[in-house]
């Protein structure tokens, strides 16, 4: 069975929305989309009219190129106030063959968290560290073993209601229904994790418009992590005070126009520009990589006190993602001026190669990874839906003649 899943990453500047295929361990983008956000503010809903807007916009986009309604994600939640706890629990295998099965996890799970969450918080997730059977311990799956009692020591990960509901309500505004929500950070580790990560203390900075959040991985599990208040409209204030401008003639000078590091830039490459005043400005682009510079170096060096702050444990890897992250020339500026061991992440996966999606690839592969260690084979779609899938995407989409319509046809059909 193919499983198909859409994540959704509501942002203060952009709402993002993939939806992917995994078949055979492998994961194929179906369709991807990133839409300006209204209606948040530093990764929070403050106005939930507005934001509906935004998420319908982003959903339609995403229907139209699939052919399909979606009625079901994964979404992100804001990790403002996050708390973590370590536990543990047990069940009892009842099953007469005495063989774990995903059932029995989940009621393991469930058990090691039970009476453990306060009235004004919600569950996020709960991580399993590792499973003991009839007391053999550091057992990381235990499904299909025999056994007679099933315990576990995990993290269970809880934050405010108020950051879970006021996703829900909005989602559910627009005909979604949440199946699962993460933490962006998640979604980013599992997009970026390999055997070295893993074995490893890490951590991941997501630089976004107007938050960074920064989050300590022990073996691939989330510890600790914090939002900063500091992101990448930082830099569009920078640029507006020096030449005095709108932020949104600031944003298109960085964007368009500026690197991450003045090495890289040209003092007789210039940008004619009237500011607030009505003067005309020419500004070159080595003033204005120079300004982007000192404040990516300055948001670096303050979240990387911020993550020695979140463990005593020496961090081996950095990994930096985000929409800031996608700035020309930050690894140089990183490795002359930080530390080696910090790098800028590589979206690598054909339909979504820029960093602003690595949260929502990433939070399909954790879902998949969470179905999977439960025992369940889910999908968003039934196989009539992905029947209806290929059919439209086969008949209106794409000539079968075309390179991408047989890329898009090996995808689905294999």
């Amino acid at each position: 069975m193919k499983k198909i899943y859409t994540s959704i990453d509501i942002g203060s500047d952009s709402i993002k929305m993939v939806t992917a295929e995994i078949y055979k361990g492998k994961i194929n983008i179906l369709a991807s989309t990133a839409i300006k956000s209204e209606g948040i503010k530093k990764g929070l809903i403050v106005d939930a009219a507005k934001a509906i807007i935004s998420i319908k916009e982003a959903l339609t986009s995403i229907e139209n190129m699939l052919g399909i309604k979606i009625n079901k994600v994964i979404a992100s939640v804001p990790a403002n106030g996050a708390e973590f706890a370590l536990v543990d629990g047990y069940s009892t295998i009842t099953n007469e063959e005495k063989k774990v099965t995903g059932n029995d996890i989940i009621r393991c799970l469930q058990a090691c968290v039970y009476n453990k969450i306060s009235e004004d918080r919600e569950l996020i997730t709960v991580v399993p560290i590792e499973f003991a059977l009839d007391g053999e311990t550091g057992i990381k799956d235990p499904k299909n073993l025999i056994g007679e009692r099933l315990g576990v020591k995990a993290i269970m990960i809880t934050t405010p209601k108020k950051n879970v509901y006021s996703v829900i309500s909005v989602l559910e505004n627009v005909g979604l229904e949440v199946i699962d929500v993460v933490f962006n950070s998640i979604g980013d580790y599992y997009q970026f994790k390999n055997q070295n990560i893993d074995s490893c203390v890490s951590g991941i900075i997501n630089i976004g418009a107007e938050t960074t959040t920064a989050s300590v991985f022990n073996k691939g599990i989330l510890m600790n992590t914090k939002v900063i208040n500091i992101g990448g409209k930082n830099i569009d204030k920078d640029i507006t005070y020096v030449y005095r401008l709108n932020l949104r003639d600031s944003r298109k000078l960085k964007e368009s126009f500026a690197v991450a590091h003045k090495r890289f830039s040209k003092v007789n490459e210039t940008f004619d520009i009237i500011n607030n005043e009505g003067e005309s400005l020419k500004i070159n682009q080595y003033e204005i990589s120079e300004i982007c510079m000192d404040r990516l170096m300055e948001i670096i060096k303050i979240v990387k006190n911020e993550i020695k702050d979140l463990t005593n444990k020496e961090i081996s890897y950095i990994i930096i993602t985000g929409g800031t992250s996608e700035f020309s020339g930050f690894n140089t500026l990183l490795n002359e001026f930080i530390n080696k061991n910090i790098t800028i992440a590589d979206m690598n996966t054909i339909g979504v190669r820029k960093n602003r999606f690595s949260s929502c690839v990433g939070m399909i592969k954790y879902f998949n990874e969470k179905m999977k260690l439960r025992g369940r084979n889910y999908s968003m779609l039934d196989e009539e839906k992905q029947e209806e899938l290929v059919s439209i995407k086969k008949k209106n989409n794409f000539s079968s003649n075309s390179i991408i319509g047989k890329v898009f046809g090996h995808f689905l059909d294999n």
